[in-house]
């Protein structure tokens, strides 16, 4: 079983591989590679779960705050649960 720091090592050297394939002139190109390899999906805990699931979070959090603002009454009690 692979852990996290082969992992991070697997990236880095496929990162690496792509580097030398690219002309490292061109700094637009090696952004390119990095911001690929940065916004890939992971399963599981990765960088890219957890941006996602705090974007969610907000996002709910202001649901409830509006819903408590333009109902005049508490999340809980609106929904039903008391």
């Amino acid at each position: 079983m692979k852990t996290g720091e082969d992992r991070d090592e697997l990236k880095n050297i496929s990162v690496d591989n792509e580097l030398q394939d690219i002309d490292l002139t061109s700094e637009e190109k090696i952004d390119e590679v990095i911001e690929e390899d940065t916004e890939m999906y992971n399963f599981g805990w990765s960088n890219y779960s957890e941006i996602t699931n705090g974007r969610f979070a907000m996002i709910g959090f202001l649901a409830i705050v509006l819903i408590e603002l333009f109902s005049k009454q508490s999340f809980l009690k609106w929904a039903g649960i008391f």
